[in-house]
């Protein structure tokens, strides 16, 4: 389907004193598989009359079953062994240090040089932009201006309700490319796809394993890879699987004779 046909997207709105101006917005891909997820990447080429945009507006199509924004951080920072090196202020501010070594502090590090000071400290953070949860809070104090933010590695959600999940593999064997993966939890229930066709039904969570009730789907034929990986992830799926989540964000879904599904989370 060309998703062009069913998105209408509203450019940049920007109030001004003589009312408002419309800047330039496009869309990265202009085209999505249907069923399956889409990440809208929208590109503003340029502000109106020397003003900066500040504000887009996106009207959903309907059909769209579930949206969640994705803002990008103002500012990073990565400490190896050899350096720490912070981007700051959008990409305007990056600055490179050799690493002087972690001295002990109140329940973490920190980290001392001329251009920037760094307190990591093991207390559980919220990003404030999802509901992504970090092991470290981090405060970066770079040539004067302090910054606050999450870090580490990344926890277990509090409860699935309300996470959205994309396949990464089944069974041992990566999805295929071109049959987009999705699986959902909301309230009680759990739905998505796992290449071909949309199922949905009740799950339940219990001291680490999942429990789905009878999964109904959609009876719908597909080419290529599609069927035999919805038909591997049906049958994992039919008994209870325990669920690991690794220090990378994903989620591993654990059959009973050790065959697994891997989960990318969708932030």
């Amino acid at each position: 389907m060309n998703f062009l046909k069913t998105l209408t997207l509203a450019p940049a709105l920007i109030a001004l004193a003589a009312g408002p101006a419309l800047a330039h917005v496009t869309l990265e891909a202009q085209e999505a598989s249907v069923p399956g997820s889409y990440k809208a990447v929208f590109r503003v080429g340029h502000g109106c009359e020397g003003k900066p945009t500040i504000k887009i507006r996106v009207q959903i199509p309907e059909g769209v079953i579930a949206v969640k924004p994705q803002p990008k951080p103002g500012w990073t920072l990565e400490i190896t062994p050899a350096r720490l090196a912070y981007n700051g202020d959008y990409g305007a501010t990056r600055i490179a240090v050799a690493n002087p070594g972690a001295r002990p502090s109140f329940n973490g590090e920190r980290y001392v040089t001329d251009r920037l000071t760094v307190d990591v400290t093991h207390s559980a953070c919220s990003d404030g932009m999802s509901d992504r949860r970090y092991r470290d809070t981090v405060t970066v104090t770079a040539e004067g201006k302090t910054v606050k933010g999450c870090g580490g590695a990344i926890l277990p959600p509090a409860d699935l309700t309300g996470t959205h999940w994309t396949l990464v593999s089944i069974g041992g064997t990566p999805v295929a490319a071109d049959r987009p993966t999705d699986l959902a939890f909301e309230g009680e229930r759990m739905s998505g796809s796992a290449g071909c066709n949309r199922f949905g039904g009740s799950y339940a969570v219990e001291d680490g394993v999942l429990t789905a009730g009878q999964l109904a789907a959609t009876l719908m034929a597909c080419p290529g890879a599609g069927m035999a990986q919805e038909r591997a992830f049906f049958d994992l799926m039919k008994t209870p699987v325990r669920l690991s989540f690794p220090s990378d964000g994903t989620m591993v879904l654990i059959g009973e004779s050790g065959q697994t599904a891997v989960l990318k989370r969708v932030i």
